[in-house]
Formats: structure tokens, C-alpha cells, sequence
């Protein structure tokens, strides 16, 4: 992902809480602990950039899991080509609930970049995979109304320097693909989850976002009693969700780039480097995003 220059900061208060939902809302069932463990899984490959023997083993750990969970699984391969070559690369579609119906979308990425260094990608590409994950097995548990599809969006971190054409590789394929099919009218929202484990969360408000999607997260933060934790700021990102957005699709960017102690900077110390480990994380700020994003989830199902 990449900040967007002259944005700044903002200040935005959300209203107060409203009471915590009833106790058998999906979002209570959603574990942080579990997530956490799904993740440790994952960064426990190591370093993950696409064409390594990591990402492979990642793939199929994600599949072993989908499949254990119910899912009807698709697989969107392509091939990326980058400023170091081609790679085979492939988003991986699990989906929950109806065939038929307006479709909800989870997402996040399961790579991490390629550096000259060990980047195992704790919190940027191993949080967001471990969240999805636990939140199949919510959906297995509790099978939604509406369909849910989780994508696992391969080829996110930029080969070389972030540009249009070195970012986001598997998001502008899939996008792409849905365009073609004549699928995007079928799609309601996406909700983009990247980066946000860190111990000391703060989900800023994406300022690239769909403006009732941001309302919708809003609100179910107040549901859940997690409004500290989110949208005290407001930055524009460059993320998957952008390629959703410029096919049609409302899309929203949960995402904690201030990635270190006492949320000090932007991207924070931590940001594309070896000091991305598991010890920077934490299950209860994994479990408060996803109980947020299944309370979402639920809001707009019922819509």
C-alpha cells in the first residue's frame, strides 16, 4: 500500500457507543486468539514474495483451511509481470452463504514484499490472512444470508517502487475479470482489511473509500463498543481497494499505517522492515477488527 502525499491528518470523533449488540451476533464469536494463531501459521513460512517455496506453502495452507471450513473455492491464476519478470500468481475466492443474491466481499493479501532482508510480513499480509481465515470459520459456524466471498488477493506489495503498474497486481486482475464477466452489478461492497494487528491499533479512516461504507464501519464500531479504535484520523492509501473502485465497486480500506509505538508516524517504524514480527501483534486488536468487519457485514446483509 502506499500513502497518498497531501492528505495530512484530520481529526474525526465518531458519535458515542451505542450499547454492545446482542451477545449471539457473529461478531462475539469472532476470535482474536484464533486469528492470531492463523497468522503465527503463516509468518511461520517466512518471507512469502510470489515464485517463492513460502508463498506456495501459503497457498495451500489458505486452501487446507478453506476447505476444511465448507467454502466453495475458486482460484483466479494469472501471471504478473514485473519489473523483475513474470511470476505465476493466483487469488484465491472463498465463498460463503447463497449462489444467488447481492454479494458481500471480504479481502485482504497474503504476500509480502521482496526485500534483500528477512520479511516475514507479520502485520502487512500475515494479519489480514489470518483474520480472513477466522473469519471463514465464523461463516461456516453461522452461514450468512446474503453471499459472502473472502478473497485472498495475491501480488499486493510493489516488486520495486510502488507505481500503477508495480502494485496491487492480483486486486487489478480479479477487478478486471469481474468487469469482464458482467459481475460487478452483483457486488454490494467490499470491505479491504490490511495491516491491522498491531498492539496498538488505529484504523484510520481511508479518505479513497466509499463514504457510506466508511458510515457503515462507523456505525458498527459504536455497535460493538470499538469506535476508540477507529477513524481518529483520516489519510488517503493506496491499496487492493482501488481497483475495485475504479470498476465500480463501493469499497472501504481498514487500515493501521501508523505501524509502531504510540502511533507516532506514518507508516510508522515497523513498516517494511524485519521488526514486522509477531510480537508486534496482538489477538485482541485482530479480534476488535473482526468483530467490527462481521458487524459490518451483518448491517449491510440486512440491508
Amino acid at each position: 500500500m502506499l500513502l497518498r502525499p497531501g492528505l495530512g491528518w484530520m481529526a474525526l470523533w465518531l458519535a458515542a457507543a451505542s450499547p454492545l449488540a446482542a451477545a449471539s451476533g457473529p461478531h462475539v464469536r469472532f476470535s482474536g486468539r484464533a486469528a492470531y494463531r492463523y497468522t503465527a501459521a503463516v509468518v511461520a513460512f517466512g518471507p512469502r514474495p510470489p515464485g517463492s517455496a513460502a508463498h506456495r506453502r501459503t497457498e495451500a495452507y489458505i486452501l487446507a483451511q478453506l476447505r476444511r471450513d465448507g467454502a466453495r473455492i475458486g482460484r483466479d491464476r494469472y501471471i504478473a509481470h514485473t519489473p523483475i519478470g513474470a511470476f505465476h500468481e493466483e487469488n484465491i475466492i472463498a465463498k460463503f452463504g447463497p449462489r444467488q443474491g447481492q454479494i458481500l466481499m471480504l479481502a485482504g493479501h497474503y504476500d509480502t514484499k521482496f526485500e534483500p532482508f528477512r520479511f516475514v510480513g507479520a502485520n502487512d499480509g500475515g494479519s489480514s490472512t489470518g483474520l480472513l481465515l477466522e473469519a471463514g470459520a465464523v461463516l461456516a459456524k453461522d452461514p450468512p444470508k446474503a453471499p459472502v466471498w473472502l478473497l485472498f488477493l495475491d501480488g499486493e506489495e510493489a516488486v520495486k517502487h510502488w507505481t500503477a503498474t508495480d502494485s496491487v497486481y492480483g486486486s487489478r486482475h480479479l477487478a478486471a475479470q469481474l468487469q469482464k464477466e458482467g459481475m460487478v452489478p452483483r457486488i454490494h461492497a467490499l470491505i479491504l482489511v490490511d495491516m491491522i494487528g498491531d498492539k496498538d491499533l488505529d484504523v484510520a479512516r481511508e479518505t479513497n473509500s466509499t463514504a457510506w461504507l466508511n458510515s457503515f464501519v462507523a456505525a458498527a464500531a459504536r455497535k460493538t463498543g470499538d469506535s476508540r479504535y477507529f477513524f481518529q484520523q483520516s489519510m488517503g492509501i493506496e491499496d487492493d481497494h482501488i481497483p475495485f473502485l475504479k470498476v465500480g465497486i463501493p469499497a472501504v480500506d481498514l487500515i493501521d499505517f501508523t505501524y509502531g509505538p504510540n502511533n507516532a508516524s506514518t507508516p510508522g517504524p515497523y513498516w517494511h522492515t524485519a521488526q514486522d514480527t509477531m510480537n508486534k501483534l496482538s489477538a485482541h486488536s485482530l479480534k476488535v477488527v473482526g468483530r467490527v468487519v462481521m458487524e459490518t457485514l451483518r448491517m449491510l446483509e440486512a440491508q
